[in-house]
């Protein structure tokens, strides 16, 4: 593990941090190319958070401060997306809901943002402890769920846009439209089961820090 706190993984993250306000902006614009702006925006950040884990494993850049930072840069994103995608959502407009969903149910952002706001207590508690609890596969499976469906909402928003300002009415527009209108529920679906799971397997993976032995 590398003892060097300002590396270049680390740096990839902090801005991934500093770029969240900027993507909440363009997230909750109504105009098109905001929207695809922010749809890149989200899909370059998704590909930092592969790349600062990438590069600090292969040049043992791993840190303590970088295994704090990626979880916390990952929550901010999910909140400055899925907030916003919760709000469109119910604005009441035609073209607002989202596909095969409607409205957002505050249910889904009870499971996903409660699930995220127990981890951080807990992960604040093993750091008391002493423990570091690092991002585990069960919780990176999460995120990448979490992030597909998010990405394919950030997407599908703007497609709808351009498609009735264009006029596509031919079969390719058809079917790809119809395919991101599936892959939106299927994706939450997964992101859903993940979420529960991911909980139950850092709880129980980390039960040695409240005590629980076998």
């Amino acid at each position: 593990m590398s003892h060097r706190v300002f590396n270049l993984p680390n740096f990839i993250t902090v801005s991934r941090i500093a770029l969240c306000p900027i993507l909440f902006w363009l997230v909750m614009s109504t105009d098109t190319r905001a929207r695809l702006a922010g749809f890149a925006l989200f899909t370059l950040a998704g590909l930092s958070d592969i790349l600062d884990g990438y590069i600090a494993r292969r040049d043992d850049l791993v840190t303590d401060l970088g295994k704090l930072l990626d979880p916390i840069a990952d929550k901010l994103l999910l909140t400055v997306t899925l907030i916003p995608i919760y709000l469109i959502s119910h604005r009441g407009g035609p073209l607002d809901e989202l596909p095969w969903i409607g409205p957002l149910p505050p249910w889904v952002l009870f499971v996903i943002f409660g699930r995220e706001l127990l981890i951080t207590i807990f992960r604040a508690y093993a750091a008391r402890q002493g423990v570091v609890i690092a991002a585990g596969w069960s919780g990176k499976r999460k995120a990448m769920f979490q992030m597909f469906f998010t990405g394919a909402v950030l997407l599908w928003y703007p497609l709808v846009d351009v498609g009735l300002a264009k006029g596509w009415e031919n079969w390719l527009w058809n079917l790809g439209s119809m395919g991101l209108q599936a892959w939106v529920p299927i994706m939450l679906g997964f992101a859903l089961l993940l979420t529960i799971y991911s909980l139950i397997d850092y709880l129980w993976s980390y039960r040695v820090v409240v005590g629980i032995r076998d």
